[in-house]
């Protein structure tokens, strides 16, 4: 892998990192439950394609 491949899977990781991280924080603050599961479904997804994109380097 070249290092301008790493650099963009290590962008990539820190934007899935902050996705997760929003998702998980706005679960808080809901209170409607099928926002609460679609924000929840999201966080999910997010952390699939965090370890997708670590799994790229180990």
């Amino acid at each position: 892998m070249t290092s301008k491949e790493l650099l963009y899977i290590e962008d990539a990781l820190g934007h899935e990192q902050y996705f997760i991280t929003k998702c998980k924080e706005t679960l808080t603050s809901v209170s409607d439950p099928k926002l609460k599961a679609s924000i929840q479904d999201m966080a999910t997804r997010h952390q699939q394609i965090f370890n997708s994109f670590l799994s790229l380097l180990g």
